[in-house]
């Protein structure tokens, strides 16, 4: 177990952790349970540099804990929500958004993605600036949301390619990322967050889905994933903006 959760938090954040050596057959998919784990390392680091953003103004704040979350994660799942982007987007059919994906270049479709995403992310957390570490703690709890509802998806819908690192992930240990997620539910409003997640993880999978002919791949859970951390983020900032 040890080894899953060592797989998973070097495969989803950028911690100086040991390098985990050769992946084995199925170890992908042990790992996969771990991804909430991932996540509240993620959260953890956003909210010590919001905690340290407080004595600079609120731009600069939000621009600090973004660049956190974007250097924590090694940019992976962005990268998957700038690539999605392109393919899900243009009109054309099924199996050529399936060849953009493998496109390594940026298209326009991509790049007004990630700027939107990124004005969300930064606009969300300069509204965090000025809060309490007590009402700030719960951002620990959004990027773990996000990596657990992505496993909804990731178990629901087949993979567009059989031979991408993301079918390697696939039917994984979810029964162990239910459990790590349980300690969201001992939080005021921790249910609507959790329930937000996974809607909004079933939402974006279902549209990728249906523009990639019935599956979904790595660079979808990515999309997955960013989707989701903005969705829970702007329901918490809208529950918790009078509690300064």
């Amino acid at each position: 177990m040890l080894r899953y959760a060592h797989l998973a938090l070097t495969f989803l954040t950028t911690l100086p952790l040991p390098d985990v050596g050769e992946v084995r057959e199925g170890e992908f998919k042990k790992a996969s349970g771990f991804y909430p784990l991932a996540g509240y390392a993620v959260g953890l680091v956003l909210f010590l540099v919001l905690l340290l953003g407080q004595f600079f103004p609120a731009g600069v704040s939000g621009a600090l804990a973004l660049t956190a979350w974007l250097w924590i994660t090694g940019m992976l799942h962005f990268d998957g929500l700038v690539d999605a982007g392109d393919a899900l987007l243009v009109m054309k059919s099924p199996q050529k958004r399936l060849e953009i994906l493998k496109d390594v270049h940026i298209g326009a479709f991509g790049l007004a993605v990630a700027v939107v995403a990124l004005l969300f992310k930064w606009s969300l957390l300069t509204e965090l600036h000025g809060h309490k570490w007590t009402t700030l703690f719960p951002l620990v709890l959004v990027p773990a949301i996000a990596r657990f509802s992505v496993l909804i998806p990731m178990n629901l819908f087949p993979a567009a390619r059989e031979e991408s690192l993301g079918a390697r992930s696939r039917e994984g240990w979810w029964q162990m990322g239910l459990l790590l997620i349980l300690p969201v539910l001992v939080f005021p409003g921790g249910w609507w967050m959790l329930l937000a997640g996974m809607l909004s993880a079933l939402l974006v999978a279902r549209f990728a889905a249906g523009r990639l002919g019935g599956g979904i791949n790595g660079d979808v859970y990515g999309a997955i994933i960013e989707c989701t951390e903005i969705a829970v983020l702007l329901l918490w900032v809208l529950v918790s903006g009078g509690h300064k």
